[in-house]
């Protein structure tokens, strides 16, 4: 068997929470340090810690408050980038106004500006 291969352990270790010795114990440490122990913990001495409810209520109702109002500005932008936008008038259209105006009778618009591209190649 190996020598020295184990830790050397103390039997009488002790155990402070807060500053205060609360127990000994055995250890591979002299002095154990802890933040809670059975004499302190609420579950183990009964006592009951008041929580803040109504502050926890009223930071959930704004948080939900605000995802809310976010979500109908998101349907609102969403609505509106889905309206077509208003259709922007053609060459012709500028030029000789809306179809009709200054074409002769029984001829479309198309077929004028079909017209007008022959006579251009024409030229």
């Amino acid at each position: 068997m190996k020598k020295d291969i184990h830790p050397k352990t103390y039997p009488e270790a002790e155990v402070y929470c807060n500053g205060e010795l609360v127990m000994k114990v055995r250890s591979t440490k002299p002095r154990l340090n802890v933040d809670v122990w059975s004499g302190t913990h609420p579950f183990y001495t009964g006592e009951q810690r008041i929580i803040d409810t109504a502050g926890q209520v009223d930071r959930f109702m704004r948080r939900l408050q605000s995802a809310q109002t976010k979500q109908e500005t998101a349907a609102r932008r969403r609505e509106e980038r889905s309206k077509p936008d208003p259709k922007k008038p053609s060459l012709y259209q500028e030029l000789y106004g809306e179809e009709g105006e200054g074409q002769p009778e029984g001829q479309t618009a198309d077929q004028t500006e079909i017209q007008d591209e022959q006579l251009a190649e024409e030229q």
